[in-house]
Parts: structure tokens; sequence; C-alpha cells
């Protein structure tokens, strides 16, 4: 379930920033994309608590609800095309109770 109750926060966010890179950068191949996953998600209207750059994924797992924030880098000013396409995310905890989850998983591997 998304921010606010909104169980298709998610899903949107996702669509929103391919359409934003597609934007971005043209290719109609990441249009038709956005496009055929905005199919996928259902329409409906952010709540009020809804910020755009910052909807926590929420993962339901053994020891509870995971909320997790995702962070974007990419290599704008690169020289090299390979980096310039380069674009790294990672997930981070939004929360105490996330955090103690992946560092409980992280210490019983370990």
């Amino acid at each position: 379930m998304g921010e606010g109750g909104e169980p298709d926060a998610w899903g949107q966010h996702i669509v929103e920033n391919l359409r934003a890179r597609a934007v971005r950068s043209p290719d109609p191949r990441l249009a038709s994309l956005a496009e055929e996953l905005a199919d996928y998600v259902p329409a409906s209207e952010p709540g009020a608590d809804y910020l755009g750059f910052a909807v926590p994924l929420r993962l339901r797992c053994a020891e509870g609800e995971l909320r997790l924030l995702t962070t974007l880098t990419s290599f704008a000013t690169a020289v090299d095309v390979t980096l310039a396409e380069l674009h790294l995310e990672a997930f981070l905890p939004a929360d105490r109770e996330t955090a103690e989850i992946l560092r409980a998983r992280a210490a019983r591997r370990g």
C-alpha cells in the first residue's frame, strides 16, 4: 500500500518517472513502455501527504512490513556515453523498524 492509504502510489511514481525521462531524452520505446505500464496501474488521486519525489516502497515479509525509499544517481555530465547512460538506484530504510529488520536479516546471513 502506498503512502496515505494509496495502494497504487508506487506504481504511479514509476510511471511518472518514466514519462519524465521520456520527455528529457525522447525515445519512442521509453514513451511506449511508460504508457504500457500505466495500463497496469489503476488511476487514483494521490493523498494529501503525497510528495512525489519520496514515495516509500512497502513490502511485506515474514518479519513485518518493510518501508524503503529509493535514491537515483546518474552521471549527466559524463563524457563517456556508456557512463552517461548509467543510472544507479539504491533502496534505503524509511524508518527504524525497517532498518532493524534488514540488520537482523544481514546478521543471520553473515
